[in-house]
């Protein structure tokens, strides 16, 4: 699996992006956000993954200086009141723990993940202690994630060790009480 098809992954994801609209207001454009209602500028998010929702789909460009958004080699002009969605980014050390993982540990942890009601986006805490281990022939340890999806908790540790085989067990914890584990072990 590329990199290219994680991203999709992604994307697909639950709450992977922050939907609103946007209007125009003193020469500044204003993002407000459709599940908080909070309002922001939207000039916060200048060169980021930016969609539109144009003609019933959402198009994908890059959001530039007044409300200009790249997409392709087409530069469109938001209007006021036009439906925007902005990309959510992980938390760092998530990010570079799912980069870490195998694609088969990286599967089942997303898809397992997922069937609980949970998206990667919803990640309030991580903890990874295999960036620590970049230079070690054996690495063995632990991460710790907390995810947090509006209407329960999940604790999940990642129990990994990396040297003659490769093993991973993901124990997800929900506040429920509900308990799951995963283990893939690759010879």
């Amino acid at each position: 699996m590329n990199r290219q098809q994680r991203n999709d992954l992604y994307d697909l994801q639950n709450r992977a992006f922050t939907e609103g609209t946007v209007e125009q207001m003193n020469d500044q454009w204003i993002f407000f956000d459709e599940e908080t209602e909070e309002a922001s500028m939207l000039e916060d998010f200048l060169q980021q993954e930016i969609e539109i929702f144009r003609m019933n789909r959402w198009k994908k460009g890059v959001l530039h200086e007044d409300g200009k958004i790249r997409i392709g080699n087409e530069v469109t002009m938001l209007r006021d009141h036009d439906r925007v969605r902005i990309k959510k980014h992980l938390i760092y050390s998530l990010e570079r723990l799912l980069d870490g993982i195998n694609d088969d540990a990286f599967i089942q942890f997303v898809t397992t993940l997922n069937s609980l009601h949970f998206s990667i986006f919803d990640c309030i805490y991580c903890y990874n202690h295999l960036s620590f281990l970049s230079d070690e022939t054996r690495k063995d340890g632990v991460n710790f994630m907390v995810f947090d999806n509006q209407e329960m908790i999940c604790n999940v540790q990642h129990h990994f060790c990396y040297y003659e085989k490769v093993n991973d067990r993901f124990e997800f914890t929900l506040n429920t009480g509900k308990r799951l584990v995963i283990e893939k072990l690759i010879s």
